[in-house]
């Protein structure tokens, strides 16, 4: 708890003046709109995140990076253009996440990339694998002044870990998580917060336990617990965790599944935040992982345009009508989190 609240106090240092009124104006227009039903927006994203790259070391069953299966352009986030981006949006822009599909230390630019958000003062964050993690990555993570670091680790054995973290090596991990640790106390430095990730799924559902005795042993800051997306749920699926705590989904009496979760006709991500592809195509959110709602082009177009234009007023008010006719939504796991 003590963590948490520090880590709470160092993002609200970086809220500016004018980064507040920004997300009361979006706060504000994101109630409005519920209540009248039509979709207005008077702000600018508050949270942002953006792909560094869509490619992969592993293998992992239920992600579009590790079955090899995009629908859409694979490759690298180009320097410049995110740099334009920021550079767009860094006035009003609260949060910055360095993922969306893919490993982001595979890019050899993502700590310059890190750095430039941090001079911006933004709040910074990415997800990772823990692969590549080595004593100099490690050194630089904690020097570029990334304020998040998640890491996942789906199994506290190496047999349990690999069922799901296809080609993996627990013992990388854990090396690289130890790394940056050893890193934050030599530098002094308090960030960046450090997060132990664990997918609960099926196989691995019976080490949670184990996993907090290791996240207390590597001395990490603190541990979340993440249900997992399946495709294919209706029949059901050898990841879904038999605890119901732990899953997205419900068994009903036929023995198919649902999805636990109501789907109500209006949501937060929409108004307060996007997701911006490798190659610059906008998003509206993270469950859109063959990018098939374009809403705008980032390289072409300045993002105050993409954020107010007519793509986006129609695909919030559709948001407010009906979220069943949108493909993406019907797998959605907001309100099924596990917190811990």
């Amino acid at each position: 708890m003590a963590f948490q609240l520090q880590q709470f106090f160092h993002f609200v240092s970086k809220i500016t003046f004018r980064r507040a009124i920004n997300a009361f104006l979006v706060f504000m227009s994101y109630h409005v709109s519920k209540l009248i039903r039509k979709p207005i927006h008077w702000g600018m994203p508050i949270a942002l995140s953006i792909e560094p790259t869509t490619s992969c070391n592993l293998r992992c069953p239920e992600c579009p990076s590790g079955l090899r299966s995009f629908t859409r352009s694979t490759g690298m986030l180009d320097e410049k253009l995110f740099t334009k981006i920021i550079n767009e949006l860094h006035h009003t822009l609260s949060y910055l996440t360095f993922y969306f599909q893919g490993e982001p230390y595979l890019h050899k630019k993502i700590i310059n990339m890190i750095e430039y958000a941090h001079q911006k003062k933004i709040y910074t964050a990415t997800s990772t694998n823990g692969h590549y993690l080595t004593s100099e990555m490690a050194r630089k993570t904690v020097e570029s002044g990334l304020d998040r670091l998640i890491i996942s680790i789906d199994g506290t054995t190496q047999e349990v870990y690999e069922s799901y973290r296809v080609g993996g090596s627990l013992e990388k991990v854990i090396e690289g998580t130890k790394e940056v640790v050893s890193w934050k106390k030599k530098l002094n430095a308090r960030t960046p917060y450090i997060i132990l990730q664990f997918l609960v799924v099926a196989p691995n559902e019976h080490q949670i336990e184990d996993l907090y005795a290791l996240a207390k042993k590597l001395e990490v800051d603190d541990v979340l617990l993440k249900t997992a997306q399946i495709y294919n749920y209706e029949k059901g699926s050898d990841l879904i965790p038999h605890s119901e705590k732990y899953s997205r989904y419900k068994k009903n009496k036929d023995g198919s599944y649902t999805i636990k979760n109501k789907l109500i006709n209006h949501c937060w991500k929409m108004w307060h935040s996007c997701v911006v592809t490798w190659d610059g195509k906008v998003v509206p959110c993270c469950f859109d992982k063959d990018a098939s709602h374009v809403l705008g082009h980032a390289q072409q177009q300045h993002f105050q345009t993409i954020w107010k234009n007519t793509s986006y007023k129609n695909f919030r008010k559709t948001i407010l009508r009906s979220r069943s006719e949108i493909d993406i939504c019907k797998n959605c796991s907001e309100g099924t989190k596990v917190w811990t």
